[in-house]
């Protein structure tokens, strides 16, 4: 049985229909989740890093200024010290619980500065058309077509290493993909009826991109956000272990930075190489599969019987 098709209009009026109709887009929503195995696994990820992050370093306290904290340098493996230690004595564990909150926040600040850019200009362009387009997308497309990486390792150098500059290098690189897809969403929930109606009834530009072109662009957008945010993390990672991190916040990235320098990977020390490295390909990973399950729950032509 074909569910029923709801009025708009109708929609706006009627309370308890909207709240009907929004449980039950959530109840499917979780039910087609649940089902996708691939989503299942990347949310397992996701929440595991997640705690880590959040209880790890109250559990498992690390200062990464304590240089030779009772351990030899490059220790293997032992009952002190879980993941041996790095190349100035520090227990590699401790950095890795610690390195997660840093990689994940850096990872979910910058995704959110490149959604609030990426949103913004998607749907004014998408909205509004003409001049304001053609302008806008132009903007974005110089964007596209630089490098990010050589881009990012500039403005980190010219901002600083400091982690909030790394957050915002992120952030303002790496917005460009996320407007092109918000735009092309916008271009086609303007032309639809309810839109029209709202602008016969006289309201306003703001009013209508706010009350109807975002709530109906915001599936993409979330499922955008999560595949941006892997994105975010590999990118915080590239410009630590470049030598463009924040030492006074260990992250994964400045731990591979330090592996690399101190030449762990030809004296065998795979405890202070492999961790970290593992890590960002886990979470990663985690991401990925969040992104395209996501994308899969609220594109309807991805969507399986």
């Amino acid at each position: 049985m074909n569910e029923p098709v709801l009025n708009q209009s109708a929609l706006e009026t009627n309370p308890s229909s909207r709240k009907s109709v929004k449980r039950h887009k959530v109840h499917r929503w979780l039910t087609v989740f649940r089902e996708n195995r691939i989503g299942m696994l990347g949310a397992f990820l996701f929440f595991l890093f997640a705690l880590i992050s959040t209880i790890g370093p109250i559990v498992y306290p690390y200062d990464p200024m304590e240089f030779g904290s009772g351990g030899a340098v490059l220790q293997p493996p032992s009952a002190e010290h879980w993941l041996g230690t790095d190349d100035m004595g520090r227990d590699v564990l401790g950095a890795l619980i610690s390195g997660s909150r840093t990689s994940l926040g850096v990872g979910v600040l910058a995704t959110g500065i490149t959604m609030l850019i990426g949103t913004l200009v998607g749907i004014c362009a998408g909205y509004f058309g003409g001049k304001i387009d053609t302008l806008l997308m132009r903007f974005t497309e110089i964007f596209l077509v630089l490098p990010w990486l050589p881009l990012m390792l500039v403005l980190a150098a010219l901002l600083g290493t400091s982690i909030w500059n790394i957050i915002l290098v992120i952030g303002i690189t790496s917005w460009s993909s996320t407007a092109r897809i918000v735009r092309a969403q916008a271009l086609s929930i303007k032309e639809r009826q309810f839109v029209e109606r709202a602008r016969a009834i006289g309201a306003s530009h703001f009013t209508i991109m706010r009350r109807h072109i975002f709530p109906n662009v915001f599936p993409l957008i979330f499922a955008n956000t999560i595949l941006v945010s892997a994105v975010a993390i590999l990118s915080e990672t590239s410009l630590s272990f470049l030598g463009m991190g924040d030492p006074t916040h260990p992250s994964w990235g400045m731990m591979l930075h330090y592996a690399f320098t101190s030449g762990a990977g030809s004296m065998g020390a795979y405890w202070f190489l492999l961790p970290p490295g593992l890590c960002v390909v886990a979470v990663v990973l985690g991401f990925t599969f969040l992104g395209y399950a996501f994308d899969e729950l609220f594109n309807p032509k991805l969507q399986r019987r």
